[in-house]
């Protein structure tokens, strides 16, 4: 006996028999979305099915499950493009970032408090790279810190490599979510290397004690030495932490001045 198309293609549906009861609908049709690309029926580059489909498929209506793929959108679970069809995406740190730039930006102190938020997060980080890295992962760390000294004296590209290093020791550390953490800081740590650079002009020497502090963290991370790695990152970071929250306090204080004034 022939089937109606409409339902011949609920067979196929990652979401049959999935309907959800009438209370927070769009945070239910949210779980099941998400349920369905932890378990694998949807994955990155997959089409969503259409907002029509998810609606029969969940039991809601329209206007529910657009929000809903809206949210995910924020999220960075799904992209929509305008004409084309919603896919899956592979989970970057995309909203963290817009979140830390806007956290930042919403308080005077929040380039000083994205200083310290580094100051806690990193040395374990380096730990954890010690304790896990691969091969592979040394061999990314050993290009930067050449990238790094053909850099020296150079600003931009300095600063370039400068948080390629920081999010390669991060995605060596073989957790997720630390790695998003830091890739999600890296507009805000970007803001607070360009105050620390543009001090007054630093000499050749300092440059190359720079560059050593970082050598020194992946000398440690190579030989699996998580103490040693830590006590290198903490090193790195209070060579250069009185200098950055100084400059970080003025520019905060600056802002926060022309906040009261205008321009």
């Amino acid at each position: 006996m022939h089937r109606p198309a409409a339902l011949a293609a609920l067979d196929n549906d990652p979401f049959t028999g999935a309907d959800v009861v009438p209370t927070r609908l769009g945070d239910a049709l949210i779980a099941r979305i998400t349920q369905a690309i932890h378990d694998g029926r949807l994955k990155p580059g997959d089409a969503l099915p259409s907002e029509a489909r998810l609606a029969a498929s969940f039991g809601v209506s329209k206007p529910i499950a657009r929000e809903a793929i809206r949210q995910l959108a924020a999220m960075g679970v799904v992209n929509i493009q305008q004409g084309k069809v919603t896919r899956v995406q592979a989970l970057d740190a995309g909203p963290l970032d817009r979140f830390f730039r806007f956290a930042v930006r919403g308080r005077k102190t929040g380039l000083t408090e994205a200083v310290e938020l580094r100051r806690i997060l990193e040395p374990p980080i380096a730990a954890h790279s010690a304790e896990r890295r691969s091969s592979a992962d040394v061999e990314r760390l050993d290009f930067i810190l050449a990238r790094m000294e053909a850099a020296l004296g150079d600003v931009p590209r300095w600063i370039e490599a400068d948080l390629d290093f920081h999010e390669a020791v991060a995605a060596s550390s073989g957790n997720r979510l630390l790695d998003f953490q830091i890739r999600g800081l890296r507009p805000v740590i970007r803001e607070v290397m360009e105050i620390f650079n543009s001090r007054e002009a630093r000499t050749s020497a300092d440059w190359a004690k720079t560059y050593r502090r970082h050598v020194l963290v992946v000398d440690a991370i190579r030989a699996g030495d998580a103490q040693a790695a830590t006590i290198a990152m903490n090193k790195h970071f209070e060579a250069a932490e009185a200098a950055i929250a100084e400059l970080a306090t003025l520019r905060e204080g600056d802002h926060d001045h022309n906040d009261r004034t205008g321009p």
